[in-house]
């Protein structure tokens, strides 16, 4: 798989988040993708994603990923990224705060045949529950 192709792909992911429309994960993750940082409580595969996703879209029905600096090479895409959003629905238990949150974070995936197969990253929850006046 070319540099250009999971570069591609990697947009695509993107573009699910930013729109909603998780069902397109389906055609870019893996059925047997792994995870090594998943969410608490993240399913395997394209459904574990959509979950996760579909929860945090609940939470911040403006949720926005926007991507500072990416690197790809033949087989893996590697950035960093700004996730932005205001806090209008449950999160991890919380009522919503109507506080807004901007929280830095590192991804790096692995495609395979233009379909993410294995991930790795960081984001700033402990920051993100700060901004929204979560933590005790």
């Amino acid at each position: 798989m070319s540099q250009e192709m999971n570069i591609a792909a990697q947009h695509k992911f993107g573009d699910a988040l930013n729109s909603g429309k998780l069902d397109l994960l389906d055609n870019l993750v893996a059925a047997d993708a792994v995870d090594n940082d998943p969410a608490l409580g993240q399913g395997p595969g394209p459904e574990g994603y959509k979950a996760f996703f579909g929860e945090m879209i609940a939470a911040f029905p403006d949720l926005h990923l926007e991507v500072e600096r990416l690197v790809a090479n033949d087989t893996d895409v590697a950035f960093a990224y700004i996730l932005t959003g205001t806090h209008q629905g449950p999160l991890m238990g919380h009522a919503a705060s109507g506080k807004t949150m901007s929280v830095r974070g590192m991804q790096i995936s692995r495609f395979e045949n233009g379909k993410l197969i294995e991930r790795w990253g960081s984001s700033d929850q402990q920051g993100m529950l700060e901004q929204l006046g979560l933590t005790p």
